[in-house]
């Protein structure tokens, strides 16, 4: 067989084993009658099929017959360690057993072959992490875990609390399904309708592209999942109208690229890390939608503010009327394949089902409302292809979580999250912000080249124990540390929802990686303000009304003052002086002592004034 043929019998055996990961998904929300084993040693299973199938470069040393075979024989050899593990759980739960001194090493060569894949697929970022957990659980007492290397084999392996363990199984009975909900809309068309509403909302404003961009990322983002999906999904559209209008390039796949980040942070499904976050925290799942409702406006307000300032600096104003989007009433109506699907979600939830049920009731409105909405998806060939990119992504999904398990399994045997809270605390003394600024770093850092689930899940294990010894509700070290795992995805060197961005606007990565950050700034001052005004989260009971009036006056006049002092203009260009003292008070307006915050906002309302009063003459073209 030559390299061409193995080529398309890896594609097609990739794609197959892609369907089966969404087919699994579907019925496992849908029925949920699998024992754990099956479901976490199912879905692994299928996912390092895939993976060993479908990682592949063009022009890489891994396209050579050579690495295709010896990757083929690492796959028959993971996929017989993992029938091997299903055989060990199952006597288990009969009668004690001995693990052998061989079925240790087996355990180790599958972490080893697992931990492969995820440097294949997530590169060296991830592999460092779970390389050093490796390092650290075997080193001796003092360094690291001091554990042998035969007890992490049965604690990490042959349990149901490392590679295996809740992480694993809360994506494979919940999360998955929601994956494959996204695929479905965007397979049928739901999400260019989306677009089409989000240019005809937006077209009258100044750079009337860009806030589309922000408002069709912000609607699919949440269901997607992936912001990395989203870039390239929504980009294609987004990106290439938003540089017509005049945006620079690094400007139009930055605007993407935090936007469609923003989609993870967006309820009521957040990319599925609120099912996630419910199970870690054990808050329940509405209070978690709840809480992060105001934070997401803000950052997503935030964004719009930055837009216009920039369209107003460099002259761009509103679409012609005669180029803007027009609704038909086909597109009202084929936006209920969005809205419907959505809506089931919360109503079963409000039921007080389970977060699987309503995804799998959500799957099956949404391709009903498919079928009818959209011709082309009557076609058995969509079905294949929705089913086929999820199961894509499900898969690369399930593989960083196996390894992200492991990782947690270490953090669990050798309590270095709880080691860790104590080095903050003793770095930071009593300072709370000194503190939350060392978890904002170290969570930017953890997240980076990780799917938002997958980050949110490493990141809350090694640093929310952190923050809730600091005295910081669950809830807020949680959504604080979810935001800047989000934020990695925009943040060099590892932005990969600006690299995704970059070559569809024809822009270097790291200068749209730079631009994305600029954008997103008022997300990396959000997770503070919930932190030190937790009544925008809305927590009932706790909830103070002039206390939440006060942090929602404040962000806004502090992203003002902040979006204004970056961009340099204000009804017209701003002098240095008056950007330096904007960004300064922009940030002190929202401290907690009203001493600090309310001299800080008369300042920044002062200099509004002063603007105003010094354009009045020009301000019948602004």
């Amino acid at each position: 067989m030559n390299v061409k043929s193995l080529h398309w019998l890896f594609d097609h055996m990739a794609a197959i084993a892609a369907a089966c990961m969404s087919l699994s998904a579907i019925y496992v929300a849908g029925f949920g009658v699998f024992d754990n084993v099956i479901v976490s040693g199912g879905t692994v299973l299928i996912a390092v099929i895939f993976g060993f199938l479908a990682w592949r470069k063009p022009g890489d040393a891994g396209t050579s017959a050579l690495w295709l075979i010896l990757h083929g024989t690492m796959m028959i050899l993971l996929v017989l360690l993992i029938l091997q593990w299903g055989k060990v759980m199952f006597e288990q739960e009969v009668f004690f057993i001995n693990i052998t001194k061989a079925q240790d090493i087996s355990a180790w060569v599958a972490i080893g072959l697992i931990t492969y894949l995820t440097w294949r697929f997530f590169g060296l970022p991830m592999l460092a992490v779970v390389v050093f957990a490796g390092v650290y659980v075997l080193a001796p007492s003092g360094i690291g875990g001091g554990e042998h290397w035969t007890r992490v084999a049965e604690n990490l392996w042959y349990s149901s609390d490392g590679v295996f363990g809740r992480p694993v199984e809360v994506v494979g009975r919940i999360v998955l399904v929601y994956v494959v909900l996204g695929a479905v809309l965007q397979t049928a068309g739901a999400g260019e309708v989306l677009l089409r509403i989000a240019f005809a909302a937006t077209g009258r404003f100044a750079g009337g592209p860009a806030h589309a961009s922000i408002v069709g990322s912000a609607l699919f983002g949440t269901m997607s999942g992936a912001a990395v999906a989203n870039v390239v999904s929504t980009g294609v559209f987004t990106i290439p109208v938003i540089k017509k209008v005049g945006f620079k390039p690094r400007f139009a796949g930055g605007i993407e690229a935090a936007a469609s980040t923003g989609g993870q942070i967006m309820p009521p499904v957040m990319g599925a890390v609120a099912f996630l976050m419910a199970d870690v925290t054990g808050i329940p799942y509405l209070q978690i939608i709840v809480a992060a409702l105001i934070p997401a406006l803000m950052y997503y307000g935030s964004l719009f503010a930055i837009v216009y300032v920039e369209a107003k600096r460099s002259g761009i104003g509103a679409i012609p009327p005669d180029d803007r989007v027009r609704l038909t009433r086909a597109d009202f109506v084929k936006s209920f394949a969005f809205w419907v699907p959505l809506g089931v979600i919360v109503f079963v939830l409000l039921t007080g089902r389970t977060a699987q049920n309503a995804g799998a009731y959500a799957l099956a409105a949404a391709f009903v409302m498919c079928l009818i909405m959209f011709p082309d998806f009557r076609h058995p060939r969509k079905w294949w292809d929705a089913l086929v990119d999820a199961g894509r992504s499900a898969s690369t999904l399930m593989i960083v979580v196996a390894a992200i398990g492991f990782v947690i399994g270490v953090v669990n045997m050798t309590g270095v999250g709880i080691k860790f809270a104590e080095y903050v605390l003793a770095f930071s003394g009593s300072s709370l912000s000194l503190s939350l600024i060392m978890v904002m770093l170290a969570s930017l850092v953890l997240g980076m080249g990780v799917p938002t689930g997958a980050a949110y899940l490493i990141i809350a294990i090694v640093l929310g124990p952190a923050l809730e010894r600091l005295g910081v509700p669950a809830i807020a070290a949680h959504l604080f540390v979810l935001y800047f795992g989000v934020l990695s995805s925009v943040t060099p060197p590892v932005a990969l929802s600006a690299f995704a961005a970059a070559p569809i606007a024809g822009a270097g990565p790291m200068e749209t990686g730079f631009a994305a950050v600029r954008l997103a700034a008022a997300g990396f001052i959000i997770p503070f303000v919930f932190v030190y005004h937790p009544d925008i989260l809305l927590v009932a009971g706790e909830v103070s009304l002039f206390g939440l009036i006060w942090a929602c006056v404040a962000f806004v006049i502090s992203t003002w003052a902040l979006v204004t002092a970056v961009g340099g203009w204000e009804r017209r260009n701003l002098e240095l002086w008056q950007r330096a003292i904007r960004l300064i008070c922009g940030i002190l307006v929202l401290a907690v002592d009203g001493r600090i915050a309310l001299p800080a906002g008369i300042i920044i309302i002062s200099l509004i004034g002063l603007q105003w009063v010094k354009s009045r003459p020009i301000a019948q073209n602004i």
